[in-house]
């Protein structure tokens, strides 16, 4: 654990009061509405966490949140903090730091992205299988931080087994989900079509300005990651359509609804699965 997550880690443990989350969720631009389905819940604002700046940016509350989804205890970071802010990448991934010293093993990051595979209109959920890391960033660079490994195995950045649970889940509550790769570039200005070219020769199914450094970080410390996208627009060059956070937030919260039901199916499954009833 690093220093800098050791006053916030005292502060949220104070707030929690014995109670253990199990899970922990990351959500991104305009995909808050998925903290409705927590019950019980409860806030805990970012400027009441030391080291964690406020949230700048519309669809991104600025807030932990601690409740219970499909049966199990979760803890929710609702809204990111990211490069293009200005944020250094120690920033960028405290939260994902904070989870890994609260004993958390198993996050689901939720991300809004632009669609780049053809076939990927606006409003398709899909499930990270691997990821691009074209940031030029790596959170891992610098002195060793303590339960970190030095050289993570990323040959499989996003679980396997969580990747099989989220489609079994999808397919009981009949929920379209694609596979595909998740890019990830600095921002904050949208791609070019002659970039999104470049990505699609790549291997890349859609692009995004998160997640990269946060997943990098969570499997240095041994967490299990899931990561699912809402594809909310196409990506430049493949639509006549300019592109915009207005837009991408609506497309988000419309296909909320679907994401929300998929996370809290995962989430019970995987409790299910730990106490063999699945």
């Amino acid at each position: 654990m690093t220093a800098g997550v050791a006053p916030a880690l005292a502060v949220v443990e104070a707030w929690l009061d014995g109670r253990r989350p199990t899970v922990a969720l990351v959500l991104g631009s305009g995909l808050g509405g998925l903290v409705d389905r927590l019950a019980n819940a409860e806030r805990l604002a970012y400027g009441r966490l030391p080291g964690f700046p406020g949230s700048t940016l519309p669809g991104h509350a600025g807030e932990l949140l601690i409740g219970v989804l499909g049966g199990v205890a979760v803890i929710c970071q609702s809204g990111r903090f990211h490069a293009y802010e200005g944020h250094a990448q120690a920033t960028v991934t405290l939260p994902s730091r904070l989870f890994a010293a609260l004993g958390i093993r198993q996050v689901i990051l939720a991300n809004a992205a632009g669609g780049i595979r053809r076939s990927f209109a606006p409003g398709t959920l899909m499930c990270i299988a691997d990821q691009v890391n074209l940031t030029w960033a790596n959170p891992l660079v610098g002195a060793l931080v303590p339960g970190d490994t030095r050289f993570p195995d990323m040959s499989a950045p996003f679980d396997p087994e969580l990747i099989t649970l989220a489609h079994a889940m999808a397919g009981a509550g009949g929920i379209a989900l694609e596979d595909g790769v998740y890019c990830g570039v600095m921002g904050p200005s949208y791609e070019t079509p002659a970039e999104i070219r470049m990505l699609e020769r790549l291997g890349a199914d859609a692009v995004g300005m998160s997640t990269i450094a946060e997943v990098i970080t969570l499997r240095a410390q041994g967490l299990r990651c899931l990561g699912l996208s809402i594809i909310t627009n196409r990506a430049a060059g493949l639509s006549l359509t300019p592109l915009s956070h207005e837009d991408v937030m609506t497309t988000a919260d419309a296909a909320g609804e679907a994401l929300g039901r998929l996370v809290e199916g995962v989430v019970a499954g995987l409790h299910a699965r730990e106490a063999g009833t699945l």
